[in-house]
Protein backbone atom coordinates (compact mmCIF):
# COMPACT_ATOMS: atom_id res chain seq x y z
CA UNK A 1 0.00 0.00 0.00
CA UNK A 2 1.17 3.50 -0.80
CA UNK A 3 1.08 6.24 1.70
CA UNK A 4 0.45 9.98 0.69
CA UNK A 5 2.25 12.10 3.03
CA UNK A 6 0.02 15.04 4.32
CA UNK A 7 0.01 17.94 6.87
CA UNK A 8 -2.57 17.24 9.04
CA UNK A 9 -3.09 20.56 10.07
CA UNK A 10 -4.87 20.68 6.13
CA UNK A 11 -7.07 17.66 7.07
CA UNK A 12 -8.22 19.31 10.68
CA UNK A 13 -11.61 19.81 10.03
CA UNK A 14 -12.21 16.04 8.87
CA UNK A 15 -10.42 15.25 11.95
CA UNK A 16 -12.58 17.35 14.20
CA UNK A 17 -15.43 15.88 11.98
CA UNK A 18 -14.42 12.48 12.47
CA UNK A 19 -13.51 12.60 16.48
CA UNK A 20 -17.32 12.55 17.81
CA UNK A 21 -18.15 9.41 15.70
CA UNK A 22 -15.51 7.65 16.67
CA UNK A 23 -11.76 7.29 15.25
CA UNK A 24 -9.17 4.51 16.13
CA UNK A 25 -6.54 5.38 18.78
CA UNK A 26 -3.62 2.56 18.14
CA UNK A 27 -0.71 0.91 19.92
CA UNK A 28 1.42 -1.93 19.78
CA UNK A 29 3.11 -2.90 22.75
CA UNK A 30 5.36 -6.33 23.40
CA UNK A 31 4.19 -7.38 19.64
CA UNK A 32 0.89 -6.75 20.16
CA UNK A 33 -1.43 -4.45 18.70
CA UNK A 34 -4.34 -2.94 19.91
CA UNK A 35 -6.68 -0.48 18.67
CA UNK A 36 -9.44 1.15 20.42
CA UNK A 37 -12.38 3.71 19.66
CA UNK A 38 -12.58 7.34 21.03
CA UNK A 39 -14.53 9.88 20.97
CA UNK A 40 -12.55 12.57 22.45
CA UNK A 41 -8.97 13.97 21.70
CA UNK A 42 -7.94 17.82 20.05
CA UNK A 43 -5.51 18.62 17.54
CA UNK A 44 -3.55 21.52 17.38
CA UNK A 45 0.38 22.86 18.59
CA UNK A 46 1.93 22.19 21.78
CA UNK A 47 5.33 23.97 22.64
CA UNK A 48 5.39 25.03 18.65
CA UNK A 49 4.79 21.24 17.56
CA UNK A 50 1.83 19.19 15.85
CA UNK A 51 -0.20 17.51 18.47
CA UNK A 52 -2.50 14.91 18.78
CA UNK A 53 -4.03 15.05 22.70
CA UNK A 54 -5.58 11.53 23.03
CA UNK A 55 -7.74 10.92 26.66
CA UNK A 56 -7.33 7.16 27.44
CA UNK A 57 -8.79 5.88 30.92
CA UNK A 58 -6.32 4.24 33.02
CA UNK A 59 -8.76 0.91 33.13
CA UNK A 60 -8.46 0.60 29.47
CA UNK A 61 -6.12 -2.32 28.15
CA UNK A 62 -4.61 1.08 25.64
CA UNK A 63 -3.32 2.80 28.69
CA UNK A 64 -1.54 -0.35 29.92
CA UNK A 65 0.09 -1.10 26.24
CA UNK A 66 1.07 2.83 26.26
CA UNK A 67 2.63 3.14 29.60
CA UNK A 68 4.94 0.18 28.02
CA UNK A 69 5.09 2.12 24.77
CA UNK A 70 4.59 5.88 24.71
CA UNK A 71 3.56 5.93 20.84
CA UNK A 72 0.51 5.79 19.07
CA UNK A 73 -0.99 6.40 15.81
CA UNK A 74 -4.80 8.26 15.23
CA UNK A 75 -6.20 6.60 12.30
CA UNK A 76 -9.59 8.33 10.84
CA UNK A 77 -11.67 7.31 8.53
CA UNK A 78 -11.89 9.48 5.50
CA UNK A 79 -15.78 9.21 5.01
CA UNK A 80 -16.27 10.21 8.30
CA UNK A 81 -17.19 6.84 9.80
CA UNK A 82 -15.66 3.83 11.06
CA UNK A 83 -16.87 0.73 9.21
CA UNK A 84 -19.91 -0.48 12.04
CA UNK A 85 -18.38 -4.21 12.30
CA UNK A 86 -14.81 -2.44 13.11
CA UNK A 87 -16.40 -0.20 15.52
CA UNK A 88 -18.61 -2.53 17.20
CA UNK A 89 -15.39 -4.62 18.03
CA UNK A 90 -13.41 -1.73 18.73
CA UNK A 91 -15.49 0.04 20.69
CA UNK A 92 -16.98 -2.49 23.05
CA UNK A 93 -13.87 -5.05 23.47
CA UNK A 94 -11.20 -5.51 25.40
CA UNK A 95 -7.78 -6.09 23.71
CA UNK A 96 -7.26 -8.20 27.05
CA UNK A 97 -9.39 -10.49 26.04
CA UNK A 98 -9.16 -11.14 22.41
CA UNK A 99 -7.43 -9.83 19.38
CA UNK A 100 -9.17 -7.10 18.18
CA UNK A 101 -7.08 -6.87 14.28
CA UNK A 102 -8.55 -10.28 14.16
CA UNK A 103 -11.62 -9.84 14.96
CA UNK A 104 -12.43 -6.71 13.42
CA UNK A 105 -10.55 -8.03 10.61
CA UNK A 106 -8.08 -4.67 10.28
CA UNK A 107 -5.52 -4.46 7.60
CA UNK A 108 -2.30 -3.09 9.40
CA UNK A 109 0.51 -0.79 7.57
CA UNK A 110 3.54 -0.70 9.46
CA UNK A 111 4.45 2.78 10.77
CA UNK A 112 7.15 4.95 9.13
CA UNK A 113 8.45 7.03 12.11
CA UNK A 114 6.61 4.89 14.88
CA UNK A 115 6.61 1.17 15.91
CA UNK A 116 2.45 1.51 16.02
CA UNK A 117 1.17 0.36 12.33
CA UNK A 118 -1.45 2.67 10.90
CA UNK A 119 -5.22 0.86 9.90
CA UNK A 120 -5.98 0.65 6.02
CA UNK A 121 -9.76 0.89 6.87
CA UNK A 122 -9.08 4.16 8.10
CA UNK A 123 -6.40 5.74 6.06
CA UNK A 124 -6.17 9.25 7.70
CA UNK A 125 -3.33 8.49 9.61
CA UNK A 126 -1.16 10.64 12.53
CA UNK A 127 1.93 8.57 14.26
CA UNK A 128 2.54 10.15 17.39
CA UNK A 129 5.35 9.85 20.00
CA UNK A 130 3.74 10.88 23.52
CA UNK A 131 6.41 13.97 24.34
CA UNK A 132 4.27 14.49 28.03
CA UNK A 133 1.31 12.81 29.76
CA UNK A 134 -0.44 13.75 33.38
CA UNK A 135 -3.16 12.01 35.08
CA UNK A 136 -6.38 14.46 35.35
CA UNK A 137 -7.12 15.48 38.76
CA UNK A 138 -10.67 14.58 39.54
CA UNK A 139 -10.79 17.59 42.69
CA UNK A 140 -10.02 20.07 39.47
CA UNK A 141 -12.83 18.88 37.57
CA UNK A 142 -16.48 20.97 36.89
CA UNK A 143 -19.05 19.24 39.56
CA UNK A 144 -21.22 18.42 36.38
CA UNK A 145 -18.16 16.62 34.36
CA UNK A 146 -17.33 14.29 37.77
CA UNK A 147 -20.99 13.37 37.59
CA UNK A 148 -21.64 12.80 34.56
CA UNK A 149 -18.04 10.95 33.02
CA UNK A 150 -16.83 10.10 36.71
CA UNK A 151 -19.50 9.05 38.51
CA UNK A 152 -17.51 7.39 42.07
CA UNK A 153 -20.24 4.24 42.23
CA UNK A 154 -19.53 3.04 38.65
CA UNK A 155 -16.42 0.67 39.12
CA UNK A 156 -16.76 -1.55 36.25
CA UNK A 157 -13.72 -0.87 34.03
CA UNK A 158 -15.55 -1.43 30.69
CA UNK A 159 -18.24 0.73 31.46
CA UNK A 160 -18.35 4.36 29.13
CA UNK A 161 -18.86 6.54 32.32
CA UNK A 162 -16.49 4.58 35.20
CA UNK A 163 -14.75 6.46 38.41
CA UNK A 164 -11.76 5.69 36.12
CA UNK A 165 -10.01 9.23 34.97
CA UNK A 166 -8.63 9.64 32.17
CA UNK A 167 -4.46 10.16 31.32
CA UNK A 168 -3.84 12.53 29.07
CA UNK A 169 -1.95 11.83 26.33
CA UNK A 170 0.57 14.67 23.90
CA UNK A 171 1.74 12.91 21.48
CA UNK A 172 3.85 14.66 18.92
CA UNK A 173 2.20 14.32 15.48
CA UNK A 174 6.05 13.07 14.35
CA UNK A 175 4.55 11.47 10.44
CA UNK A 176 0.88 12.07 8.86
CA UNK A 177 -0.28 10.28 6.04
CA UNK A 178 -3.54 8.55 3.99
CA UNK A 179 -2.85 4.85 2.93
CA UNK A 180 -3.84 4.53 -0.83
CA UNK A 181 -4.58 1.27 -1.98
Amino acid sequence: MNRKRINPMGYANTIEQAIPKGVLLTTKAEGKVNSMVIGWGMLGRVWSLPTFIAFVRTSRYTHEMLEKNPQFTINVPLDGRLPRDIFKVCGTQSGRDLNKVEAAGLTLVNGDEVDVPGIAQAPLTLECDVMYHALMVGDALPEDVRANFYPADVDDIRASGSRYLHEVYYGEIVNAYVIEE
